[in-house]
């Protein structure tokens, strides 16, 4: 595990990694057809992660550190093309810290740390899966902002041997689903409709982003919910999964899912009897499992005929317990759900989710990542 820090005071970077040496993969002779990776090659491999990663999150607190990826790691680098695809990353990166500033969010520091999960290797191309952890602190603007948010991130890179017997990085891709890490702008791509079936269903209007929000003040205790023990459940199995529950991050994500555990959690009552009515089931079993359960779209359109959830104006209204949807590319099918598990004396909802999994994440940041998409959101 490497873990890279970064701090706005004197705008410094530091690592605590060691470095250590790195023949090229064919010092023997670099015209080698065929060249060897050693265990130094492989930790190269993951601080080259480490420095694309640590370098996104730098342009975030506005960091002065130097470009950290551009230099050769133990004889590893960046390709042309990579270079180029970094940097038009950091170009979007200061559009987003832009909106986080004028949405009145910054960070003062912020840790990352990369574990390679695992290397293989085939001929002269190299496939490294690693997971990042980044946590951000919060800098105290209004000053009741949380301590930090954080996420766990999942990667594969893809590092190739030209004829100078090197190793360069040329592609690097997330395996997560649900919305980018704040760290990781990206434009999601159109995905298929999925069409409700023919029976009538009430679907969610959208919501706004913009402040001030319309007072929505709502109840957190004595009704007939627990909202607290929603917000309880979701952020103690954030990144340490519930083993009584079935993951779907491979089966086109987790976060309805996970959500669905959290409600339940806070006496949400699961549905099993099949009605006339479609999308009238909402219930987790051991034999089989609700389309409202771990389905995006599935899950709205079941609680809105269901009157579980009404909608909110916008997205600021949300509190403990309250639910957001995204529609990233404004296609008309939902993309991503969340949870609010925090809302400052302020008034600004922190959601925690699933894919990639994220603890108190600010709707400002998802905002700012995310400014053209359309929001739906839920009191629950």
């Amino acid at each position: 595990m490497r873990s890279r820090m970064l701090s706005l005071a004197g705008s410094t970077l530091t690592a605590a990694v060691v470095a250590s040496a790195l023949l090229p993969v064919a010092a023997a002779n670099a015209a080698a057809s065929t060249p060897q990776v050693t265990d130094a090659a492989k930790d190269a491999f993951g601080r080259v992660a480490d420095n694309v990663l640590t370098d996104r999150t730098a342009v975030l607190l506005g960091s002065k550190a130097a470009r950290t990826s551009l230099k050769p790691t133990g004889g590893v680098s960046l390709s042309a093309g990579r270079k180029k695809a970094e940097d038009g990353k950091l170009a979007a990166l200061k559009g987003t810290r832009s909106r986080l500033s004028a949405l009145g969010e910054a960070y003062t520091s912020a840790d990352t740390e990369v574990t390679v999960d695992s290397t293989v290797v085939k001929g002269k191309k190299a496939t490294v899966e690693v997971t990042e952890r980044t946590t951000l602190t919060y800098r105290k603007i209004r000053g009741d902002e949380p301590a930090s948010t954080g996420f766990d991130a999942h990667h594969v890179l893809t590092f190739t041997a030209p004829a100078d017997g090197t190793w360069q990085l040329t592609a690097m891709r997330s395996t997560d689903g649900g919305a980018t890490r704040i760290n990781d702008p990206l434009v999601a791509a159109a995905d298929a409709r999925q069409s409700p079936a023919p029976m009538a269903v009430h679907d969610a209007p959208k919501a706004a982003t913009s402040l001030p929000a319309p007072a929505a003040p709502k109840k957190l205790v004595g009704g007939t919910y627990d909202y607290q023990a929603m917000a309880s459940y979701t952020e103690k199995y954030w990144k340490t999964y519930n083993t009584e529950y079935r993951k779907y991050n491979a089966a086109g994500g987790d976060c309805t899912n996970y959500l669905s555990q959290g409600l339940l959690a806070g006496g949400w009552k699961q549905i099993s009897t099949v009605t006339p009515e479609e999308y009238d089931t909402w219930y987790y079993a051991s034999n089989g499992t609700a389309d409202a359960w771990i389905g995006v779209d599935e899950w709205s359109w079941f609680t809105q005929t269901a009157k579980r959830t009404t909608p909110l104006a916008n997205v600021y209204q949300m509190d403990v317990g309250d639910v957001l949807q995204i529609d990233f590319n404004k296609d008309g099918s939902k993309d991503h759900s969340m949870m609010t598990t925090y809302r400052s004396a302020s008034g600004v909802p922190y959601l925690t989710y699933h894919d990639a999994d994220t603890y108190r994440r600010s709707i400002a940041s998802i905002i700012a990542s995310y400014p053209n998409s359309n929001y739906f959101a839920y009191r629950t």
